[in-house]
């Protein structure tokens, strides 16, 4: 919901207390472009995965200490830490871990007050530079307890979830004026691009879970009266139940299920393995390599994927490399020195296939 309560002292309206609201502002990314060989379907199926994570990754998340003024205290930590715990608990396969180290961090989080509350969309923040934030909070987490709400709804872009109240399925009217009237104000500020990109724009349907739209979801905004025209039964506002909703988790184990042990397939030199698999579905392979040498792992066939390899080490996989070869006419392939009886984990996550079961991957 990624919302700060901000009490207005003064006027009240029927009683209750007049609210504003300070709002999650989504960094803007270019949206990814296709040659004219990516047929729609294809395309389609990319941009509904590509910001996904291979499922039964580690993400590894950092809090700034330096700058200051990217820093803060334990108990807004807290929060977050929480925040975390509360995605895991719905039983989905990835992992969340905190790091001492910058440098072993994907998530690295910021408390820049003033800057707004906002995260980079799943896998975007691989490409955002080592020192940088990828995440920030910039109002206290600990105002209020449902501030929680704020930290969930960034660590579900970080996830890979965008805005639900963008959904296209939604059929929100917007009263445009209003809404550019209000979020120009404080707490948020903001001019008109800025609105229109996190409120107005409707997102590709491409880009979201299914096709129905949840009012209820945690990756969607409050809002006060009079900025929705339609559905006429929020003209007077909609408040989202809070927390992570009943349809958030459905969504977040179908991209994310718990991997069990039989889920995971041998994958052994120069024996190749089919993929049968649905776009959106995910291998999960161990590799023992019986000798130690330079590899490599490719799939062939007319296929989008995106292969990521890890090593098992005392247990936790930590990441090597990987290879996505979406929107491409080329195969995704890892080439790396594997050591002998040491124990490796290779995902890999189709997007499109020409044909079930046309495609395959192979190690040798």
């Amino acid at each position: 919901m990624a919302r700060k309560k901000t009490r207005v002292t003064g006027k009240k309206d029927g009683g209750a207390e007049a609210r504003k609201f300070g709002y999650c502002t989504m960094p803007m990314v270019k949206p990814r472009e296709f040659g004219p060989e990516v047929n729609p379907n294809r395309f389609r199926l990319i941009r509904m995965n590509d910001k996904k994570w291979v499922n039964g990754t580690n993400l590894h998340y950092y809090f700034f200490t330096a700058p200051k003024r990217w820093s803060t205290k334990e108990p807004e930590k807290n929060v977050v830490r929480n925040a975390f715990k509360m995605w895991k608990d719905i039983d989905i396969g990835l992992e969340f871990t905190e790091v001492d180290s910058v440098d072993e961090a994907e998530i690295r989080i910021g408390f820049l007050r003033g800057d707004g509350a906002w995260s980079f969309i799943g896998r975007d923040i691989l490409t955002i530079g080592q020192d940088e934030r990828t995440m920030n909070f910039g109002w206290d987490l600990t105002d209020h307890p449902g501030e929680i709400d704020t930290a969930i709804h960034e660590i579900g872009h970080t996830l890979g979830f965008p805005h639900e109240h963008q959904n296209p399925y939604a059929g929100i009217v917007w009263d445009e004026e209003t809404v550019y009237a209000a979020l120009a104000q404080p707490p948020n500020s903001w001019d008109r691009q800025t609105t229109y990109y996190n409120i107005i724009r409707k997102i590709s349907a491409d880009s979201v879970q299914g096709s129905n739209w949840d009012p209820d979801s945690v990756m969607h905004y409050p809002f006060g009266p009079g900025m929705i025209k339609e559905p006429n039964q929020y003209r007077n506002g909609l408040m989202p139940a809070g927390g992570i909703s009943a349809r958030d988790k459905e969504w977040a184990k179908t991209f994310y299920p718990r991997i069990k042990k039989r889920d995971v397939l041998a994958l052994e030199p120069f024996k190749p393995v089919r993929l049968t698999i649905n776009p959106g579905q995910q291998l999960n392979f161990s590799i023992t390599p019986p000798s130690t040498r330079r590899y490599e792992i490719r799939t062939f066939g007319k296929s989008d994927t995106v292969m990521v390899l890890f090593e098992n080490i005392n247990g936790e996989l930590r990441y090597i490399t990987g290879d996505d070869d979406s929107g491409h006419d080329t195969n995704a392939r890892i080439r790396v020195k594997l050591f002998k009886d040491r124990r490796y984990v290779l995902r890999l996550r189709l997007y499109y296939s020409a044909r079930s079961g046309d495609t395959a991957i192979m190690l040798w």
